[in-house]
């Protein structure tokens, strides 16, 4: 079996964790509800700002590919 990310292994951390996930979560099997809620926002701005780094990739290798 493999683990989750919930309450018990976040107290571990260090006071001052967060969890990030590059989305899409398996709410219940990969974090529990509770952790993903409680750090929502900071995955979906990360997932966000992921969305802006794919798109600046795309436009960087299609202008390398006109070289």
């Amino acid at each position: 079996d493999g683990f989750i990310v919930d309450k018990i292994l976040m107290d571990l951390a260090s006071s001052d964790a967060i969890f990030l996930h590059c989305l899409p979560a398996y709410r219940g099997y990969e974090v529990s509800e509770e952790i993903f809620e409680e750090h929502s926002e900071v995955i979906f701005n990360e997932a966000e700002n992921r969305l802006h780094i794919q798109k600046a990739i795309m436009v960087w290798l299609d202008l390398r590919r006109d070289n």
